[in-house]
């Protein structure tokens, strides 16, 4: 038994890292799909749907294919989800304009969302409350591994020279996509065998359709309000209030139809409904904190540091590889002393390292940064298994899917909103910072007076962007200690209710 649910861990882990792996792995070569799709390297806020697309329908997957899990079993929507991931790269691996690329990766979101729920889903039916958090831990690695792997696994496989069998281009960054077909279908394989086959007792019902429309519809209005097509006029494009204003709309006619509808996409009775807001309410700040860290520490190198992409990209790395190392721990850590006191600890520390982000220098050149990073990514990475632990603890096994889907939700939700409120933010403080500033032009000056001026204005320039970084580094570290309040409200896993063997009621 132990043997067969290692292997069930195992083969789960793989596929979230296969799909947590293709969530960025169009970055580095975004710039390359543009061009081949026809977009002009003058206008690539138009290739940003290759990114979005993908992440919203990873996001509105989640709950409604969780909850498919609960009704027909893992296996099967495991299978599914894999099918539709190799359907959507294989379109994306044909498309040759960028509607296809957008909805092949749109299908590949969709697919790969809900693949991380249910495989925690499966961890909550065949681990028992004592030991699931290292399992979890686990498969919590397998996805920040791949979300900080995508960008070089997408640019090792895009290496592959070009070249056409009838017709049909197979390198370059198309094999990117091609070599899913056999991942995939690796993946189904090995799933039929280690995935136990049929559904839990007790998950027959209906299935939210109408819950699961309104939630994606939420999403898509409020990534559509935050997307601007010219950032240098304003901070949010013409359209944008009213399509935020109509997500917020749409998100609260999700709400009452939830409170209302006898099939809910997700079933809050019999949960402890504290324990259970707070858990997702640390989901949602984690998030947050996850991506303004991914682009302002890429920002950072690039212009304080001036390293080009590839190199800032492994400055950030120090963060990236700590986050799964972190997410191991914690899991470990977790089943000795408990999910609170585990995740309250993680957001500390990951708020220790944020301060020192926030106190670094305007000359980084030889200055240790990589303490302050590995500190902060080992810290957010210790409250990836704790948070699923409690979550799970806190609903009916009959709901493991959509509970799991809920934390992936919410965390999600977070990144998508701390970008939106990073980049508004960071803009608006930045041109506060250089509104006085002027540009100097050389234009009646000698060659030598204008290099002064050009190396003052640079210095300066240089100076307002630290200054922007380090504050929000700082707000950052802000956001976790606000985590770290609300993470004082979860369950525990060893301590309080697993002494007592009961629950209270929240």
């Amino acid at each position: 038994m132990r043997t067969a649910r290692r292997a069930a861990l195992g083969v789960g882990g793989a596929v979230v890292l296969l799909a947590a792996l293709d969530a960025y792995v169009v970055v580095t070569v975004l710039i390359d799909i543009a061009t081949d799709a026809g977009v002009p390297l003058n206008h690539l806020e138009r290739a940003t749907p290759l990114v979005t697309g993908f992440l919203l329908g990873y996001i509105a997957a989640m709950p409604l294919l969780g909850q498919l899990s609960d009704r027909y079993g893992r296996r099967p929507l495991i299978h599914a989800c894999l099918a539709v991931f190799a359907l959507g790269s294989l379109l994306t691996a044909l498309a040759g304009s960028l509607p296809m690329i957008v909805g092949g990766r749109a299908l590949q979101g969709i697919a790969g969302g809900a693949l991380l729920p249910i495989t925690m889903a499966l961890i909550g039916d065949l681990w028992d409350e004592h030991d699931r958090p290292v399992a979890l831990g686990a498969v919590g690695a397998a996805q920040e591994l791949g979300s900080a792997l995508g960008p070089l696994y997408g640019g090792v496989l895009a290496l592959v020279p070009a070249f056409q069998v009838l017709g049909v281009e197979l390198g370059g960054w198309h094999a990117i996509f091609w070599v899913n077909l056999p991942l995939a279908a690796l993946a189904a394989v090995a799933v039929h065998r280690t995935v136990p086959a049929g559904r839990r007792e007790g998950t027959a019902g209906r299935v939210d359709v109408a819950g699961g429309a309104l939630l994606a519809l939420a999403l898509g209005l409020l990534v559509a309000g935050f997307y601007n097509d010219d950032p240098a006029k304003a901070i949010l494009p013409p359209w944008g209030l009213p399509l935020i204003g109509s997500g917020l709309v749409v998100g609260a006619v999700f709400v009452w139809w939830e409170i209302r509808s006898p099939v809910r996409l997700l079933d809050l009775s019999g949960t402890r409904k504290g324990a259970l807001l707070a858990t997702l309410g640390v989901s949602f700040l984690t998030g947050a904190a996850l991506l303004v860290t991914m682009v302002f520490v890429q920002f950072t190198a690039q212009t304080l540091l001036g390293l080009e992409a590839l190199q800032a990209s492994l400055v950030l790395g120090r963060f990236l590889i700590a986050l799964p190392v972190g997410a191991v721990l914690g899991g470990v850590l977790a089943r000795r002393l408990g999910d609170r006191l585990v995740a309250v600890a993680g957001l500390l520390v990951a708020a220790a390292g944020y301060v020192l982000m926030s106190r670094w220098p305007l000359d980084l050149a030889g200055h240790p940064i990589d303490v302050a990073l590995l500190v902060a990514g080992l810290g957010l990475g210790l409250v990836i298994a704790p948070i699923s632990a409690a979550v799970l603890r806190v609903t009916p096994a009959a709901q493991h899917g959509v509970a799991s889907a809920a934390v992936v939700v919410a965390r999600m939700m977070g990144m998508l909103i701390g970008i939106a409120g990073v980049s508004s933010w960071g803009f608006y403080r930045f041109q506060s910072l250089t509104a006085d500033l002027d540009t100097p032009l050389p234009i009646g000056v000698d060659a030598a007076e204008y290099a002064r001026q050009l190396a003052a204005y640079t210095a300066k320039v240089k100076a307002a962007l630290h200054v922007e970084y380090t504050e929000m580094f700082l707000v950052t570290a802000v956001l976790c200690l606000l985590g770290a309040v609300v993470a004082a409200w979860m369950l525990t896993a060893k301590g309080d209710a697993g002494r007592a063997g009961t629950t209270s009621p929240a």
